[in-house]
């Protein structure tokens, strides 16, 4: 008797003659056809007949497909993702440079541009707010509210600073100088603030604010700031000879050099002023930093400077 031949399959279609996924029209998921066994032979004349188990072309849902049929589409799908997401990206970047929304070189300047005309096109209670509150800027972490006494008239910068702090600032030029004195919630103390609005451009001002920097000129008692003594005030008595603390930042995103200068309203002479930077540090003994002065002058000068910075952003905004 001849032995039986082995068993076949129904062979699995091609890819490209028969379509292999329900995404585009359902198939029947049938299974392949199982041959019978073969009738049995004569003893010891055949074989024994062994089932295979089936090829790992066929996948949980026993639908027949070609090996690699899922795994081609899946490298497609992730590398459309990819040129997706980079072309978004580039498009992003290409937008907010074509625009100039203050991101770029382009943006930057029309931002430091915008900020030097704001001394003639900003409401004054914009810079110098009515009260300015200070949340956790007094010594210890204590909050602070100070209230504005009085705006000096926006002028040059004659007779307004030390003459050697004249000397220092003078590269940058003085296009507008603006003022205003506050005093704390005792009425005790009193700090004036001011806005400096030079002339120069972005390198004469980094070049300035290295200066200060590098040489601690904004450390010097010989080159404090001058406060504005509104007569009919509590400040009206403050002047040269009654600065206590002070502080002065050179900004390099904007021709400004913000400052404050404190001191107390009695008329109390001060013989030995002490920087803001100092007189706030923990465990700083002197007159101006026990009495917080030197939190007054940074605190003031901190907040009128973001105030600024707020300002900037607001007057070079896009509109949606």
């Amino acid at each position: 008797m001849p032995h039986p031949g082995p068993t076949r399959r129904t062979p699995v279609p091609e890819e490209g003659t028969t379509e292999t996924t329900t995404r585009l029209r359902p198939i029947s998921a049938e299974r392949p056809v199982e041959p019978s066994a073969p009738a049995s032979p004569a003893p010891g004349t055949a074989r024994p007949y062994v089932s295979f188990a089936e090829p790992e072309t066929y996948d949980d849902t026993r639908r027949p497909r070609h090996v690699g049929a899922r795994t081609r589409p899946r490298a497609a799908a992730a590398a459309a993702c990819v040129v997706l997401g980079l072309g978004l990206i580039g498009g992003a970047a290409a937008g907010s440079w074509l625009t100039g929304d203050g991101t770029g070189a382009d943006g930057a300047h029309s931002a430091f541009v915008a900020a030097g005309s704001l001394w003639h096109s900003v409401p004054v209670d914009q810079l110098f707010p009515p009260t300015v509150q200070g949340q956790g800027a007094g010594p210890g972490g204590a909050d602070r509210t100070w209230t504005r006494l009085a705006v000096a008239p926006d002028s040059g910068c004659a007779n307004a600073f030390d003459p050697l702090l004249s000397k220092a600032l003078a590269p940058a030029g003085c296009l507008r100088l603006l003022r205003a004195t506050y005093t704390d919630a005792t009425r005790s103390q009193v700090t004036t603030v001011g806005l400096l609005f030079t002339k120069a451009d972005p390198a004469a001002m980094t070049a300035l604010k290295n200066r200060f920097q590098q040489e601690g000129l904004d450390r010097r008692t010989d080159l404090m700031p001058r406060p504005y003594a509104a007569k009919g005030t509590v400040a009206a008595r403050f002047g040269d000879a009654q600065r206590a603390s002070w502080t002065v930042s050179v900004l390099t995103d904007a021709p400004v050099v913000v400052y404050a200068v404190s001191g107390f309203a009695d008329g109390r002479i001060v013989t030995a002023p002490q920087p803001a930077a100092d007189a706030i540090k923990p465990g700083a003994t002197t007159a101006p930093a026990q009495a917080g002065l030197g939190h007054d002058a940074q605190g003031l000068a901190d907040r009128i400077e973001r105030s600024l910075r707020k300002t900037v952003g607001s007057a070079t905004e896009k509109p949606s």
